[in-house]
């Protein structure tokens, strides 16, 4: 049993798919034979990406696409209307600010904007045409668990986390109401996580204690199927109840 969202035909829209826990994503989606769209920043990691999954079988689409920039955004619905209907949105483009609360005002600017409102932007454009479908679906905000613990270093990153938290929990809880749980709302908090990200740090190979994204997206897709079995059971004892 799995997501109902995640089946053959279906299509994912994964942003910053290009790489890490995004490109895990993309390969366990289309593995299961949906039709992976790639939203990140235009670039070799992005062609390769693609080639990488269309390699493998992948029915994949790469849109160079910088989330801070709605009408980019906008522009790439329409070559994503042409696969159908999405099922799995995974808002997943993240990047580090640095600095505590006085870092520069572009620091909060630019990690705030991708971080916090790539996720709003994505789900302005996206999540209307998904709740007028009448189709099974998921929408996944990854977060972090800096958003919970907030350890003292990167402020800005930690903010943009705590709200992505706030705006999933909001989020399902306006997806029950308008959809009873047909598409449900999923925020994944990775630890440790060993990608470019960690990489760019200077880190060279996985720590002992890292997960790696491949291991992440499972976290992420037991996760989703344990939500839809509670749901469901939740349901049924209901209607017993009721009868």
């Amino acid at each position: 049993m799995t997501h109902s969202a995640i089946a053959k035909g279906n299509v994912a829209v994964i942003t910053g798919g290009a790489s890490g826990i995004g490109l895990a994503a993309a390969r366990r989606f289309g593995d299961a034979g949906m039709q992976v769209v790639l939203l990140d920043l235009p670039g070799p990691v992005l062609d390769q990406a693609k080639a990488g999954l269309a390699a493998d079988g992948i029915a994949v689409t790469a849109l160079p696409t910088d989330v801070t920039d709605r009408a980019q955004i906008t522009a790439a619905t329409t070559q994503i209307a042409r696969l159908g209907s999405i099922s799995v949105l995974m808002c997943n483009a993240g990047r580090e600010g640095g600095g505590g609360i006085l870092a520069d005002e572009n620091v909060w600017r630019r990690t705030i904007e991708t971080n916090l409102w790539g996720a709003i932007h994505c789900l302005l454009i996206f999540l209307p045409d998904m709740m007028a479908a009448d189709l099974p679906g998921a929408v996944i905000l990854t977060g972090s668990k800096q958003g919970i613990t907030l350890p003292p270093g990167d402020t800005a990153y930690n903010v943009s986390k705590a709200a992505l938290k706030a705006l999933a929990e909001s989020l399902s809880h306006d997806l029950v109401k308008e959809t009873g749980s047909r598409i449900t709302a999923h925020l994944l908090i990775p630890g440790f996580t060993y990608t470019g990200l960690t990489r760019a740090r200077g880190i060279t190979s996985k720590p002992d204690g890292a997960w790696t994204p491949e291991q992440v997206v499972s976290m992420l897709i037991d996760g989703m199927r344990e939500a839809i079995s509670t749901f469901s059971a939740r349901t049924t004892r209901s209607i017993a109840a009721q009868t």
